[in-house]
């Protein structure tokens, strides 16, 4: 279709818009508002231009910084593809030799394998049972599952799954604590007090929804025995509940592109990448020597990943092993999880900006990419952006048309963007668009998330427990069609008053371009509020109604 023809389409599409108006009001009354609208514009205008200007030229500079980093990391990855051995092949492995007569199992080092739960009742018996199925010498393991539990029916049904795998042969510990204090950093750095660890080499961490295949310590433990400088080895995630919904498909765009881009070039330029929290193996001298777990922000994962890295130890990432576990299907489990994944590095990058410019261990080159790249750009530039400017900026220049954006702002690069995010997910990649309006969504919380850790103000602190389903989607779904008459309470809980207010003005704006502008910008505006009032109605992800049949 041609560029005519479009442009024609639009103009009868305004004309009927306009005729509808004209219809509601008549001629006159409609010249009157017009003449108080004028009025009250102008000197609106004298303050409102300079500052929308100013806005424009920051937003589009954080635009360039964002889409040099993502075009970096593309070019990178394709070098590490076609011309780069396999970063394995830079590290000693040699395979765990078969149980020699006079050694027996001493061939193997002592690991510990820590599982933390906070009422985990749908996934506790699969991390129990993945990590009690690992292929090692029964005495050369410790399964260490360190439950925060507050509910009793729990600590019970996860202290008789540990009895059961006991009863096997299997070396497990129960431990409990009387509180949650550090949440999930606490109950780490409390299970690597036991007088057992201190027989232990390295230590393995899973989280409740992970579930590691047999082989996994096989595969990772040699590197970090025949290279003493590796402090961790980091496997992939594996969704298992990607094609639930909608929303699990974006998630896995989402993350796909971390584990097959970021990490992959973090790891093989031995820039940084940071530890994911779970599905890595660590070197138990290292994590000492890095001060141990600390509880100051809601990414203690990151926080140790950062301060080994400045004490001088190497990360190998291993994108060939991959552990299964399952992504937050609900919105509100999403939305928790995205607050503490967006507030702890912003809070953690204050807390720690001077202790890594101060650093004489590690190079210039690493500290400016740490800084930088890591959390600048990804961590706080990524989320501040994506909502500030094309869900607060960009619609506001609807209202104010002297104020223009160049179309490589507004169009190109958001574009761009996509295309390489969508890449990693190839079967998921006619779902662009829909991707990049749900994390214009989702970067709503994102935003406000980086705003309260760079303050420190208010939920910094806040860890809410992803939650976890197993099969309790199924129930949901038997169970739907037994029950057809709304709950008002829970139709209540549905509605998000954020997504609904932003969703509200930017309609309006679009309404407002799509009557006065010239820029278009309407079709995306209107297109972008239908996402966040689907998001604000509740009609994302499952829905997990509180009693299960």
């Amino acid at each position: 279709m041609k560029m005519d023809e479009i442009s024609s389409k639009i103009v009868v599409i305004r004309d009927a818009f306009l005729g509808l108006l004209e219809d509601i009001t008549s001629q006159q009354e409609q010249q009157q508002i017009v003449l108080v609208w004028k009025k009250t514009r102008a000197p609106l205008l004298i303050i409102i231009d300079p500052v929308m200007k100013v806005l424009v030229v920051v937003c589009l500079g954080m635009c360039v910084m964002l889409f040099i980093e993502k075009v970096h990391m593309s070019f990178a990855l394709v070098f590490i593809k076609l011309w780069t051995p396999k970063q394995e092949k830079y590290y000693k492995w040699e395979a765990m030799k078969e149980e020699d007569f006079e050694l027996g199992n001493l061939a193997y080092p002592m690991v510990l394998v820590q599982i933390p739960l906070y009422n985990e009742k749908e996934v506790y018996q699969l991390s129990i049972g993945a990590a009690c199925g690992l292929s090692w010498p029964s005495d050369r393991i410790i399964i260490q599952v360190l439950d925060d539990s507050t509910e009793p029916e729990i600590k019970e049904m996860v202290d008789v799954e540990c009895e059961r795998w006991s009863s096997k042969g299997i070396n497990i510990k129960y431990e409990m604590r009387n509180n949650r204090d550090g949440y999930k950093a606490g109950a780490l750095k409390e299970g690597m007090k036991h007088s057992y660890v201190q027989h232990c080499d390295y230590v393995a961490i899973f989280d409740a929804d992970f579930q590691p295949e047999p082989d996994f310590l096989s595969r990772t433990i040699p590197f970090l025995i025949h290279n003493p400088d590796l402090a961790l080895v980091q496997a992939r995630w594996k969704f298992v509940n990607a094609k639930e919904c909608l929303m699990t498909r974006m998630q896995e765009m989402s993350l796909n592109y971390h584990f097959k881009v970021e990490q992959v070039v973090g790891s093989s330029t031995y820039a940084f990448f940071g530890f994911n929290g779970t599905a890595g193996v660590w070197r138990i001298s290292a994590i000492n020597e890095a001060g141990g777990w600390n509880d100051r922000t809601t990414v203690e994962d990151m926080d140790l990943a950062v301060r080994a890295t400045l004490k001088g130890w190497k990360f190998l990432y291993l994108s060939d092993i991959k552990v299964k576990n399952e992504l937050p299907s609900t919105f509100n489990a999403y939305r928790y999880q995205q607050h503490r994944w967006a507030c702890g590095p912003a809070n953690l990058f204050k807390k720690m900006f001077m202790e890594i410019v101060r650093n004489k261990k590690v190079s210039l080159l690493k500290k400016f990419h740490l800084i930088y790249n890591f959390f600048f750009v990804r961590k706080i530039i990524a989320h501040i952006v994506t909502f500030f400017f094309y869900c607060v900026v960009l619609p506001a220049t609807a209202l104010v048309p002297e104020v223009e954006v160049p179309k490589w702002g507004s169009l190109y690069i958001p574009s761009i963007i996509t295309l390489l995010i969508a890449v990693g997910t190839l079967r998921s990649i006619h779902l662009s668009i829909f991707w990049m309006l749900f994390e214009n969504v989702m970067s709503l919380h994102r935003a406000k998330a980086v705003l309260i850790g760079l303050l420190e103000i208010g939920r910094v602190n806040e860890w809410v427990v992803t939650e976890k389903l197993g099969d309790a989607s199924l129930k949901t779904n038997a169970g739907a069609e037994a029950s057809r008459v709304p709950n008002k309470r829970n139709v209540g809980e549905r509605l998000n008053l954020l997504e609904l207010i932003v969703g509200g003005y930017i309609f309006f704006c679009g309404c407002y371009d799509l009557a006065f502008g010239k820029s278009h910008y309407f079709i995306f505006l209107f297109l972008q509020s239908i996402a966040f009032f689907v998001a604000g109605f509740g009609y994302v992800g499952k829905f997990v109604p509180d009693v299960l049949p």
